[in-house]
């Protein structure tokens, strides 16, 4: 079985948990012995880890012809393109593709990030999608995420293979209900196309059922898990600067991750305790609002804002803390919980959250109870014995949640759409 994926990111470079999901599903399913993955991004920075799996980036995918030879492709991309690919890439370029902005080897250039012309940036990759899907062998299409459907589509188009559509967040997540229609267009007509939707949780799946009325019997349910801890990462050594206690909120600061409920509630515990210290380690668009309500509600002295964290700084961060806190609005999965309870770290997760569904020894809490999120808070920071049994049994709990289960679910689809018994 061979599998052609379409995702945005891949870690090391990764802005959020879209790059970890991809990451940690595809090593999953490499451990089937007969499963290949050709995952396919639209910029590879040459340090992804290829063990398991192949990479192609879309930048590197020539879509317009010119005077090149064969030669100077396999300078470029080494193995990449064998003289078989270089005469069937020839075969099929499209006269359309001549007004793009190409490079010298025809190339569209990537940024590989969400940039402000992130729509244009998404018809290209589906460009690239389609011409990839021509050189490459596979089974089955699979598309993590909005931002790959239009490719997902393409290649299906081409190929004539079953497409799987795999929803990590939708734009009612993103927006709490302001959807971007141009987004929810792309969502939809991805979900429309699809042959089988695959979602991150029952919360999600109930959204895309119910908001972009699909047929529930092509929709599944697969919960994300999360990543065994490497030798590295045990070895990594707290950093505790003071005996107060941290608790830490780690993620975009976006109205979606609901940061200003992580603000209040903090401000509710200081009005308890001064023995702790509070850290909103990430960037986004509400940051700045969030350093203005922490100097209104007079707790600067108690918060920290670190900035974007990644790798071990992510751990190191968790590995400092005495709570891991998670007060989203709307979130289809949220692997970071999971990720502290790994190392030990007692979370606090939303009831509106995906992850909600399969945690039992965290605390959940509406996300707009910022009393009930407040009075967890002091209890796990003034409690030894509830914080000994959450981080215990905590850890044991997430143990069991493996990327190799979720892999075998995924398999199944696949093998049912290609109707394999």
């Amino acid at each position: 079985m061979r599998a052609l994926m379409f995702g945005w990111e891949f870690p090391p470079h990764i802005l959020g948990g879209l790059g970890t999901a991809s990451f940690g599903l595809t090593r999953g399913m490499a451990t089937q012995s007969d499963m290949d993955v050709v995952f396919v991004i639209p910029k590879p920075h040459g340090d992804e880890d290829q063990s398991f799996l192949k990479i192609i980036g879309a930048c590197n995918t020539p879509v317009v012809w010119r005077d090149v030879s064969w030669e100077h492709l396999e300078n470029r991309f080494g193995s990449y393109m064998s003289p078989q690919d270089y005469y069937n890439m020839r075969g099929h370029i499209y006269a359309d593709f001549r007004y793009l902005y190409t490079n010298d080897l025809g190339c569209i250039e990537f940024s590989g990030r969400y940039p402000d012309n992130l729509m244009e940036e998404i018809n290209n990759y589906s460009i690239c999608a389609g011409v990839i899907a021509r050189t490459e062998h596979y089974d089955i299409i699979h598309s993590h995420d909005w931002l790959t459907y239009s490719a997902g589509i393409h290649a299906k188009n081409v190929s004539g293979k079953p497409l799987v559509i795999h929803v990590h967040a939708t734009d009612f997540d993103r927006s709490r209900g302001n959807v971007n229609p141009q987004v929810y267009g792309i969502e939809k007509n991805g979900m429309d196309h699809a042959d089988h939707i695959i979602c991150v949780s029952n919360l999600t799946r109930d959204t895309v059922i119910s908001k972009y009325h699909q047929d529930p019997r092509k929709v599944s349910t697969v919960h994300n898990a999360v990543e065994p801890v490497s030798k590295q990462i045990e070895d990594i050594e707290p950093e505790r600067h003071t005996p107060q206690k941290v608790v830490t909120f780690l993620g975009r600061i976006t109205m979606q991750k609901g940061p200003e409920y992580f603000v209040e509630a903090a401000s509710r515990v200081l009005q308890k305790t001064s023995n702790v210290r509070f850290v909103m380690a990430g960037n986004g668009d509400m940051m700045e609002a969030m350093i203005n309500l922490v100097a209104k509600r007079g707790i600067a002295d108690k918060f920290h804002f670190p900035g974007f964290l990644k790798g071990r700084q992510v751990y190191r961060m968790l590995k400092s803390s005495d709570v891991y806190i998670m007060p989203s609005v709307s979130e289809p999965f949220g692997i970071s919980p999971l990720e502290a309870m790994q190392v030990g770290v007692p979370s606090i997760i939303s009831k509106q959250s995906g992850c909600a569904e399969i945690l039992n020894y965290a605390i959940k809490t509406d996300y707009w109870d910022i009393d009930a999120m407040a009075d967890a808070i002091y209890s796990i920071i003034s409690y030894p014995a509830m914080y000994e049994f959450l981080k215990i049994q905590g850890k044991k709990e997430v143990d069991e949640i493996k990327w190799e289960y979720a892999g075998h679910k995924v398999r199944a689809i696949y093998d049912r759409l290609l109707g394999i018994k």
